[in-house]
């Protein structure tokens, strides 16, 4: 700060300050819930729970565990994610690296781009895509889920990017010495986009584990639904759940309340993507920047 100059040195301090505060506005609200879900249901209720638990309690996440409901719901999610990322890394890859390729190495590539485009502007529809789905017989099985956004154009295009951007004396080196154009994306190109795989790795995550509108829609058992599915209908339906429970399971209920069993799912449904991003976040910014670049 001391070889700044005066103007310098007060936008860099409005700057943290600003950034500061808006850390603040997404993680305040992260760790208020954590309160509410270890607190007692009157001091919620009282509206005494701020930053920290009143009366520590485990009872929400004991409720949370008790009727299998929430694990078989999480073991769905962890399905979805295992193979829809798997799945939408192997398309993007196969279609990016083509298309990195220039109009003479790859014969009607702005055609190719041009059909991709569309598809990020203009979809089928919500009635067309659940009638070719139902067709399929995807119907309430996991691939129902996955297969309609198996491909993200997006993430595509990032990937795309980043490739372009690699040196093409690399490839020539490789085709000299013999090597074809998969040995060539295995053993050469791959390798080199470990950023731009981690970026978009970590966006489809996020994308399946957040989606719940898709298992609404195409899973007919309620026991099939991925978990955010399943907190969907458990925020709308948490009242009738108290009014219908008896025995045990209605006595666990009624030492709390609806925003403490809501609350504690809700961070337990976060907490995955949060163990996953440490691990990703430093190929993250690498990997958008030079993905979003066109060379």
């Amino acid at each position: 700060m001391k070889h700044r100059t005066t103007g310098q040195q007060i936008f860099a301090v409005i700057n943290y300050g600003i950034l500061i505060l808006a850390s603040l506005m997404c993680i305040l609200p992260f760790v208020h819930l954590l309160a509410v879900s270890f607190s007692e249901s009157a001091a919620v209720s009282a509206g005494k729970v701020g930053l920290w638990p009143v009366n520590f309690t485990l009872q929400s996440y004991s409720f949370a565990f008790s009727n299998g409901k929430f694990v078989k719901a999480l073991l769905v999610s962890l399905e979805r994610v295992a193979l829809g990322v798997g799945v939408n890394m192997v398309l993007m890859i196969l279609t990016a690296y083509p298309l990195s390729r220039s109009k003479e190495q790859l014969l009607g590539r702005n055609i190719y781009m041009a059909y991709f485009v569309v598809t990020m502007i203009v979809s089928g529809g919500l009635i067309p895509t659940y009638l070719v789905t139902t067709k399929l017989g995807l119907l309430n099985s996991i691939w129902a889920l996955i297969l309609p956004s198996a491909l993200n154009v997006y993430n595509m295009i990032i990937l795309m990017n980043f490739i372009r951007n690699l040196p093409e004396e690399l490839e020539e080196a490789a085709r000299i010495d013999g090597a074809g154009t998969m040995t060539i994306l295995r053993t050469i190109v791959l390798p080199l986009m470990k950023p731009a795989l981690a970026t978009v790795g970590l966006f489809s995550i996020i994308s399946h584990w957040n989606d719940w509108f898709s298992g609404m829609i195409y899973m007919q058992s309620p026991e099939k639904y991925p978990l955010q599915t399943y907190l969907q209908t458990l925020l709308k339906s948490f009242e009738e759940l108290l009014k219908t429970a008896d025995g045990d399971y209605m006595q666990l209920i009624s030492r709390m309340n609806v925003r403490t069993g809501r609350a504690a799912q809700l961070f337990l449904g976060a907490i995955p993507v949060m163990l996953i991003y440490p691990f990703l976040q430093k190929y993250f910014t690498d990997g958008l920047v030079l993905g979003s670049v066109k060379g």
